[in-house]
């Protein structure tokens, strides 16, 4: 069998899937906090494009993809799903490994796959300006590929830890003429109040939120644009599972288990939304330990973002104010997760893992040294897990089927790696 299977362009799945008719029971409504009554479309009217808030709450099971935005898909997928026979045998283990590689997006990672959705409907729709956050650079540099291709301007407030410690991807979103903040900033009050009470915070996704949010409030030609936990950006990243669904007929194979990393919940979703009613396997999320939202946070209703400019969601969460330690996975260090995938863990569908960072390192290396690709440490998390499931099936003897999410490359970071292999990291 070929090590690596391709789909033609001609076989990409033209229709996002969404999970909302399929979930095991209701999902609780966004709650406006001034009335803690479910938000009014008309008042996410104020951030968002009015198709993106009719496929936030659609419940229809599939949403036809446009055509202009699958012929800016086509520039990198389908993208191949591989099987790693060398990290097998360097396990000795009787388990078949597959990962989907999304890091052959121009970007390098996931997140274009709603990054250019996102950008298509608010051009659409005459917007002239996106703002945005990011942890560790991933989705900033979509958004920014994404806004480019539509002449949009795109602002990307970079959470300050990351803006530091990776700044080739601040450089990569210049490229594509974005201007990058590191949050928090002075341009926003709600950047000034955090450095106020503490000038060397080192930020996080929930403080970088508020300030693009209320970027996006004050000027009306502008609108804001999240990279997950949302449900229509869940929806986009299902071509991923909806791929890898074709990709696994033609290998005569059935999943056991499903891994992904999780931050807010994006590349998971997309892994593995598409599989969730077939049941019949194990579907694992990974967290950090130093941001353990799925395994230690409380699921209740709670803000987005730090300053309390988005609707309540019910969640998962550790708390709108929870500031993680500046982790080089900064795409995990989110305080909550999506609601649809919270629902999910709370039904008993989904498991959640937390994983010490260097454990996951030590995982990506393993992964460099047999695969060759070196990986992004957000989905170094998903390989960890990967491995110890491989060597349980070892142990048993069982031929599991394996099948992960590599969200995204890990060349801008390499100095994390570099202080993985110096004995740096906490």
């Amino acid at each position: 069998m070929d090590r690596k299977i391709h789909l033609d362009e001609n076989e990409m799945p033209d229709r996002w899937y969404n999970i909302l008719p399929d979930l095991p029971e209701p999902l609780p409504p966004p709650l406006d906090p001034e009335t803690n009554e479910p938000v009014k479309p008309e008042k996410l009217g104020a951030i968002f494009p009015k198709e993106l808030i009719r496929q936030e709450m659609s419940d229809e099971r599939y949403i036809k993809i446009p055509e202009a935005i699958l012929e800016i898909y086509r520039l990198w997928r389908p993208t191949p799903l591989i099987r790693a026979t060398r990290l097998e045998r360097y396990l000795k283990t009787p388990a078949r490994i597959y990962y989907k590689y999304e890091g052959v997006s121009p970007p390098g990672s996931h997140k274009p796959n709603t990054a250019v959705a996102q950008a298509y409907y608010n051009a659409k729709e005459g917007v002239e300006r996106l703002t945005t956050e990011t942890g560790a650079g991933q989705w900033g540099s979509a958004l920014a590929f994404a806004a480019n291709l539509f002449d949009m301007g795109c602002r990307v407030y970079m959470v300050k830890a990351s803006y530091y410690q990776k700044p080739y991807r601040r450089v990569l979103m210049e490229l594509w003429n974005a201007e990058v903040i590191p949050s928090p900033s002075n341009l926003t009050d709600s950047g000034r109040k955090i450095l106020e009470n503490d000038p060397d915070s080192p930020g996080s996704l929930g403080i970088a939120i508020s300030e693009a949010v209320e970027d996006a409030v004050k000027d009306d030609g502008t609108n804001y644009s999240l990279g997950s936990v949302l449900n229509h950006v869940m929806l986009h990243q299902t071509i991923i599972g909806l791929e890898v669904k074709k990709q696994l007929e033609i290998a005569e194979e059935s999943p056991d288990i499903m891994v992904g990393c999780v931050g807010g919940g994006s590349n998971f979703a997309g892994l593995v939304f598409p599989f969730i009613k077939d049941g019949g396997m194990e579907f694992i999320a990974v967290e950090p330990e130093s941001c353990p939202t799925l395994t230690k946070g409380e699921y209740r209703y709670d803000f987005g973002d730090i300053a309390g400019f988005t609707p309540l969601l019910k969640m998962y969460t550790l708390g709108k104010d929870f500031i993680p330690p500046p982790i080089h996975a900064g795409g995990l260090r989110y305080h909550g997760d999506a609601p649809t995938l919270s629902l999910l863990v709370k039904s008993g569908i989904v498991d959640a893992r937390a994983v010490p960072q260097v454990d996951t390192f030590r995982a990506g290396k393993i992964f460099a040294e047999t695969e060759g690709v070196p990986p992004a440490p957000e989905s170094t998390h998903a390989i960890k897990v990967v491995i110890d499931e491989a060597l349980k099936a070892k142990k048993t003897g069982e031929e599991k089927t394996i099948v992960f999410n590599l969200s995204g490359h890990g060349h801008f970071d390499l100095k994390a790696y570099q202080d993985f292999m110096e004995g740096k990291l906490a």
